[in-house]
């Protein structure tokens, strides 16, 4: 047998509320958070992307990176980035690290546009931490690897 709930569209789910069987909800997203090492995490390469009649543009923030150990893979409308920084082991004698927080590793990611990429006239451009790509838009699908300027 199902259950009744009352509905109200000024209130929405404050009618439904029972404190007793919702009591995971009540601290979900309450600072509790178990604990990770954030070093282990890859940061998110964060993008906007914008579209108009011809061509997708996308701006995507990658700092620290250099122009070479950035990747840009275009099959069809669908785009990937991927972004490696090296680490550099320089540790002089008597010196000792106390904090490390900038980020050793891999970044990715992948995203599906509405319509076809056409590869051939694909442009990437890295300055500044910022990766532009200009996709013209077509129709047909063949795999190609974008080379960064």
């Amino acid at each position: 047998m199902s259950k009744i709930v009352r509905r109200s569209p000024l209130l929405g789910d404050l009618v439904r509320f029972d404190p007793f069987t919702n009591m995971d909800d009540w601290f979900k997203g309450f600072g509790l958070r178990p604990y990770l090492n954030e070093s282990e995490i890859a940061p998110l390469i964060k993008i906007d992307l914008k579209e108009n009649d011809k061509t997708y543009t996308v701006r995507a923030e990658i700092p620290g990176v250099n122009k070479e150990d950035i990747k840009v893979q275009v099959d069809g409308n669908r785009v990937s980035i991927s972004a490696e920084t090296k680490k550099e082991k320089e540790e002089k004698e008597g010196e000792r690290v106390i904090c490390r927080e900038c980020y050793q590793g891999s970044s990715y990611r992948s995203f599906t546009l509405n319509s076809a990429v056409d590869e051939a006239k694909t442009e990437a451009k890295y300055k500044d931490g910022i990766l532009e790509l200009t996709l013209p838009k077509v129709n047909g699908s063949a795999a190609k690897k974008i080379t960064v300027k």
